[in-house]
């Protein structure tokens, strides 16, 4: 039987596609989220390791496509309106390798590519992450506020109807 690791290792390397440019925000699957970087050229993707290689937190670098994918797919993220031209993008990217400031909820890679790319700090991923999680304490909130509705209704009604009661024999 064929391992996993072994089956990862008989793919053949990530060949880059013909319409990976330099500036380009690229994206790598992972189990559990996406792997964000930007391609700069020659063969090379800047992206923050993170959590990359297990709980070890590693800094922004430079690496070889296949590299970044780990053997996974690659996805070119379409940029619809950047803030930046690409060779600013990529200027941006090279300007942070070896910045090694990773947090997982705030300075991520998702958020070093919005920054290169947007200018702006954000990753979707955790934003899609933190509501996910609060649903349920709005939900609580949400009961608890017609619980409050309704015991003040019942309240109101009750101590209304017994002083109609008394006025109106």
């Amino acid at each position: 039987m064929i391992t996993s690791k072994e089956r990862r290792a008989s793919k053949p390397a990530c060949q880059i596609a013909p319409a990976l440019r330099p500036g380009a925000h690229v994206v790598s699957p992972r189990a559990g989220y996406t792997h964000h970087g930007i391609y700069v050229g020659e063969g090379l993707v800047v992206h923050y390791r993170g959590l990359e290689r297990g709980l070890r937190i590693g800094p922004i670098e430079a690496v070889p496509v296949d590299q970044f994918t780990r053997g996974r797919a690659l996805r070119i993220l379409d940029e619809a309106s950047p803030h930046f031209e690409a060779a600013e993008i990529v200027q941006r990217a090279r300007s942070r390798i070896g910045e090694d400031r990773y947090h997982v909820l705030t300075n991520n890679c998702e958020h070093f590519c919005e920054w290169c790319v947007h200018a702006e700090q954000r990753s979707y991923q955790v934003e899609r992450l933190t509501y996910w999680l609060s649903t349920p304490l709005r939900l609580a909130r949400s009961v608890r506020d017609h619980a409050t509705q309704v015991r003040s209704l019942l309240t109101t009604g009750v101590s209304g109807f017994a002083s109609n009661r008394r006025i109106h024999p």
